[in-house]
């Protein structure tokens, strides 16, 4: 039997974002996102309620204006706080972990598009790969996460940084691309 391209997005192998299920399930998450971004805060408390259903989250809050492509491939822990304007483009699954905090304008994709024109534009072929932040990350303001990156446990990525690979946990990372810089992790400081 062949896979569908829900399937295929899920597994990490090539899709087209150009189907008709994905499509549906883009604009249930732009309905969701919507009403989350233009009630009043008193009664979006949160998260608003079409994207909590949405979102798997714990005691997470996420302030508008906010983005997501499916809603339905994120995973928030408790005491989670994404400051205004995130996007987060779950083509796969995107986990935040327990009292991490994400600046404003943070940005997480997980679809990468092919480099052949044709596939890319035509086709609408692209590959989604998963991003997981451990507890207690800091993420600053305007900081690029790319597809595929695991940022570890109380790790800091520097504002405007672009990940392009793996943080290290408690590691400071700044830059595009984000590097290392040479300070105390979090668990050696006095």
């Amino acid at each position: 039997m062949q896979k569908t391209e829900r399937q295929k997005m899920m597994a990490g192998e090539w899709y087209t974002c150009l189907d008709d299920e994905l499509e549906a399930l883009r604009v249930t998450a732009r309905s969701a996102v919507h009403e989350h971004n233009f009630l009043a805060p008193e009664d979006r408390g949160a998260i608003g309620s079409k994207l909590r259903n949405l979102i798997s989250a714990g005691s997470a809050i996420i302030e508008a204006p906010f983005h997501c492509a499916y809603g339905i491939n994120i995973r928030l822990g408790d005491q989670v706080f994404l400051n205004a304007g995130c996007t987060i483009l779950d083509c796969a699954t995107v986990t935040i972990e327990d009292q991490c905090q994400l600046g404003p304008n943070v940005q997480i994709y997980c679809a990468e598009h092919h480099q052949d024109p044709i596939k890319r534009s035509v086709n609408g072929l692209e590959i989604a790969r998963p991003v997981h932040i451990g507890k207690r990350v800091w993420v600053g303001g305007g900081a690029i996460i790319l597809a595929g990156v695991t940022i570890g446990e109380g790790a800091v990525v520097g504002a405007g940084s672009v990940v392009t690979r793996d943080v290290s946990p408690g590691q400071v990372v700044v830059g595009n691309p984000a590097r290392p810089i040479k300070r105390k992790r979090y668990d050696q400081a006095n």
